[in-house]
């Protein structure tokens, strides 16, 4: 669910730098340059197009991104600018500080609004982590310990993961389905929470308010007050949270007017409820990005030594 300004923003960016194109709620990680690991990249090969699932007769695919000395595990970066994924968003940029410590990168591309809401496009993310975990032996990586990382609408399909994941179907026809969709770690930016209370209690943004322009994503079931009341619950990772939520991360600005500070408050305040991990670092006068944004996902990637490796920073 991109922002206007956020979204001509990213489509500068891509054209320009070929940076993380991801903005507004589209993922705005402006001033990405990941100077440091891309002066000095790590050995990897990319296979693109790989077909994770097929939707309406069009196919839904994924690249993956193999480091020549690898850790044993996995973690996927959610392509998503304001539910909106393509094949042109995925940079190996994104992925070099996580090649760089031996992980393999798997950049899924989802279903795009408005074509498809945000319910189906949740449902193309369970069907990717399903079909890595089916196919984990064949990149070698740990089944059991997947991570997910994204930004803003990429963001919310990793909480939604994190809250949500879970076990598959026994009886699916097809064995991709059997498999379970649950994560072990997630780390995002800036990350849409709860639709009701946007900016502060009560603040309905399903759709509507400040995301009126990015309606799409929602679909007819934000027209109303009364279903908005109950689909933003449907669709918001927070109503979700338990001590089986999987370990979070979340860094964001506190001077971020498209999602706002508090999101990231309420998942956190939600976690210390219920007993679940999550750590929120708030980036001081933070918008939504920021000059030298790409350090912080080295910060990502210590998350996820800790919590998929078992390997914690001194």
């Amino acid at each position: 669910m991109p922002f206007a300004n956020g979204f001509l923003h990213w489509r500068r960016r891509v054209v320009l730098a070929s940076i993380l194109a991801l903005v507004g709620l589209a993922v705005g990680w402006s001033g990405f340059a990941p100077s440091a690991t891309a002066q000095n990249p790590p050995a990897f090969s990319r296979t693109e197009d790989l077909i994770y699932g097929r939707k309406f007769g069009t196919a839904l695919t994924l690249d993956v991104f193999e480091p020549k000395e690898k850790n044993g595990y996995g973690v996927i970066l959610v392509v998503s600018g304001g539910f909106f994924s393509s094949k042109e968003a995925i940079n190996p940029g994104f992925a070099l500080p996580f090649l760089a410590r031996g992980y393999t990168v798997f950049a899924v591309v989802h279903g795009s609004q408005p074509r498809f809401i945000i319910p189906e496009i949740t449902m193309d993310m369970h069907r990717a982590v399903r079909w890595i975990r089916r196919e984990s032996a064949r990149w070698g990586v740990k089944p059991e310990a997947l991570g997910v990382f994204g930004a803003s609408a990429g963001g919310h399909l990793s909480l939604t993961l994190a809250t949500q994941g879970g076990p598959g179907a026994p009886d699916a026809k097809d064995p991709v389905d059997r498999e379970s969709s649950a994560v072990k770690a997630i780390a995002c930016f800036f990350p849409p929470v709860d639709f009701a209370n946007w900016g502060g209690a009560g603040e309905d943004a399903c759709g509507v308010g400040r995301l009126a322009g990015f309606k799409p994503a929602f679909g007819p079931r934000s027209d109303t007050a009364e279903s908005r009341a109950q689909f933003s619950r449907e669709i918001s990772p927070l109503y979700f949270v338990s001590a089986k939520t999987a370990p979070s991360l979340i860094i964001h600005g506190d001077k971020d007017e498209l999602v706002p500070l508090y999101q990231a408050q309420l998942f956190e305040k939600k976690a210390a409820e219920v007993g679940a991990t999550c750590k929120v670092i708030v980036h001081p006068g933070g918008e939504h990005g920021w000059q030298g944004i790409d350090k912080d996902l080295f910060t990502f990637a210590d998350w996820f030594d800790e919590h998929l490796r078992g390997v914690k920073k001194n």
